[in-house]
């Protein structure tokens, strides 16, 4: 296998940033070649300590990077945090607004020593009267729609992953390497700005443009007015579910051969996708009938045969396993750099690209605290006795 492409070798970027959005923009930026500077604070990152639902978080946003904690909150941290953001192509920050400026690390006061600077900033809402507000994805998620549209009538629900942090961070990264563009042409860098609520709302303008075009308010996404008739989760045998469809007319035709079903292939009142979706309760009962007997696995095995949709459900976990991701090289080993189970090597999901056929590959392991603070701090010019007495202090960890 040939090496991947590193666009953005040479490039380096510093972040202060934590939990997702801020360290998802770092690592798209990682991932591509670029050298990044993870500054954490003094006691380490916080979601290198999260549990539950926030335990993968700092190994899947972290790789490729390098780590070096900071007491900003000290004169001589805040110096040695400046001299690192001279250094920086990129900065990004997800930061409350205002939290940075008290140690000279907003954009106006790099920008002023570096007009070349790029400043990545991510924040719950772009500028406006919700700025002072806390935002966190579940928070817009509420606000913006999404929870009313994944949810049942009555009972919105979040998505099942941090879908706006992730997204957010990559719009994010999309508007550096835009700003990395613009600065080639003209020497100069400039802010980028990308928000946790303006993302959620771009998510829903299909929805809202549904209600522009139709004049009716859209429908929770399950119980919503299915432009497919065939386009749904199935229960067979013992007990198993999976996803079937049949979305064009050519695949219903196919759908009834294949699951030998000459009756419904033939009765004039199915035979459009139209004609099938005003009757969609009473054929989906029929369906549900008579591949209730099959095993998911001879369901998948016929649909894949003949080029219809389908997909069996899955848990995380099983993704593992899956014979795509490993054949691919989807998945790529990353060794666990905090709690019980640090140095432990697991597998990780990449960037989902390829550039020159390539997936971009973990070049560095989600770095274990502190890991980098001499190499980083040498490198702006900070003597080996100088680094001691930082660290002394407890300026630098």
């Amino acid at each position: 296998m040939s090496a991947a492409p590193q666009p953005l070798k040479g490039l380096r970027a510093v972040e202060f940033t934590h939990m997702v959005m801020g360290p998802t923009c770092a690592m798209v930026l990682a991932d591509m070649g670029a050298e990044v500077v993870k500054i954490e604070p003094i006691e380490g990152e916080g979601t290198r300590r999260l549990l539950g639902a926030g335990a993968g978080f700092f190994p899947m946003f972290n790789r490729n990077k390098k780590s070096i904690g900071i007491d900003l909150k000290q004169a001589a941290g805040a110096e040695a945090a400046r001299r690192l953001a001279a250094s920086a192509d990129v900065v990004v920050e997800n930061f409350k607004a205002g939290v940075l400026k008290k140690f000279g690390l907003d954009y106006a006061s790099l920008a002023a020593v570096n007009e070349r600077l790029i400043y990545v900033s991510h924040k719950g809402f772009l500028p406006g009267p919700y700025d002072n507000r806390p935002a966190l994805d579940e928070v817009v998620q509420m606000m913006g729609g999404l929870a009313y549209m994944t949810g049942r009538p009555g009972d919105p629900l979040r998505a099942g992953t941090s879908v706006n942090d992730i997204m957010g961070g990559m719009f994010g990264a999309i508007g550096a390497l835009g700003a990395l563009i613009q600065r080639g042409i003209t020497g100069k860098g400039m802010e980028v700005q990308s928000a946790l609520f303006e993302n959620n709302v771009f998510l829903m303008g299909q929805h809202m443009l549904q209600f522009a075009m139709t004049g009716k308010h859209p429908a929770p996404m399950p119980v919503r007015d299915n432009p497919w008739a065939v386009y749904d989760i199935f229960t067979v045998q013992g007990g198993e579910q999976i996803f079937l469809a049949a979305v064009s007319d050519a695949q219903w035709q196919i759908f009834c051969d294949v699951l030998e079903l000459p009756d419904l292939k033939a009765d004039p009142g199915l035979k459009t996708n139209n004609d099938r979706v005003r009757v969609r309760p009473a054929l989906l009962a029929t369906l549900r009938e008579r591949v209730k007997h099959r095993s998911a696995t001879e369901l998948a095995a016929i649909f894949e045969r003949n080029g219809l949709p389908f997909a069996p459900i899955r848990k995380p976990e099983d993704l593992y396993d899956d014979p795509h991701l490993l054949a691919t090289g989807g998945l790529a080993d990353i060794e666990l750099p905090d709690g019980d189970k640090a140095g432990q090597v697991v597998k990780t999901t990449l960037f989902p690209i390829t550039m020159d056929g390539e997936r971009l590959q973990v070049r560095l392991q989600p770095p274990r605290f502190g890991a980098h603070t001499d190499e980083l701090l040498a490198g702006v010019g900070y003597l080996a006795d100088e680094i001691e007495s930082l660290r002394a202090q407890a300026v630098v960890a």
